[in-house]
């Protein structure tokens, strides 16, 4: 296990080292989180007067959406990287190595978590500088950012194991599109669970997007709830360690293809 992680971070490092190289790319995937952030910030913001919403301002609301949202877009490709990979041939010459698979399949899953982490600080210090308050403090926002990376781990989990499985650039980007907006929307991210409809209600309960938005929202709050923080959270990891275990066991698949 101590050589696994070894192994891990290693690889790790290889993938944040080529990210580092590549400043553009790192302001690239903050635009479109400010985007949403201001834009709809702005857009949205007597929303919060609708009776039933229950939120002191709209920006207040909108920021665990965004991060949560940025988690997820930011995630779904990482099975880009993986196919690259497999196309240039270093994913075979990997393979010829002692390095543990794990460490192989699940370093881009840990590159993806610390981008994510530090997608989501800034999203949430841009939230502040706009007015947004965080009544639960450094503790609910800690809650929020873990449940934005493990929320990220399912979809890159899944983003790898279906980079292995579909080796085709054209799908990835098809699956990704038809899925972001309607699982975002299908969720508490810009509206408030007493103005959706009943079935979207329904559907929300569901939604590993929306089991994120309220562990994270409810212990910002000034009065969290610890058992939807507890619920949900655990629901999501249990998500977590299943979509890891499918990314895993595609990546051995691949491994006797070769």
């Amino acid at each position: 296990m101590s050589t696994t992680l070894n192994q891990t971070w290693f690889m790790t490092q290889r993938q944040l080292t080529a990210i580092l190289r590549q400043p553009a790319y790192l302001v690239i995937t903050l635009i479109q989180p400010v985007i949403w952030l201001f834009l709809f910030g702005s857009l949205f913001r007597k929303v919060v007067e609708l009776p039933g919403f229950g939120a002191g301002s709209y920006l207040d609301y909108l920021v665990p959406g965004v991060v949560v949202m940025s988690a997820v877009s930011s995630n779904m490709w990482a099975g880009m990287g993986t196919l690259e990979e497999i196309e240039r041939g270093t994913l075979n010459r990997f393979l010829t190595t002692p390095v543990s698979r794990a460490a192989l399949m699940n370093a881009n899953v840990v590159q993806q978590g610390i981008s994510t982490a530090i997608q989501s600080v800034v999203i949430v210090l841009l939230g502040k500088i706009g007015g947004a308050d965080y009544p639960g403090g450094i503790g609910g926002l800690l809650i929020l950012v873990v449940a934005s990376i493990v929320l990220g781990t399912v979809f890159g989990a899944c983003s790898n194991a279906l980079g292995m499985l579909v080796r085709q650039r054209e799908s990835i980007i098809g699956i990704n599109t038809f899925l972001l907006l309607p699982l975002t929307f299908l969720s508490s991210a810009f509206m408030a669970p007493a103005l959706m409809p009943s079935w979207m209600r329904h559907i929300a309960d569901f939604n590993p997007i929306n089991w994120a938005l309220v562990a994270g929202r409810s212990a910002m709050s000034a009065d969290p709830d610890w058992g939807d923080v507890l619920s949900r959270g655990g629901a999501l990891l249990a998500l977590a360690a299943a979509a890891v275990w499918l990314s895993t066991r595609t990546f051995r698949s691949y491994q006797k293809s070769v």
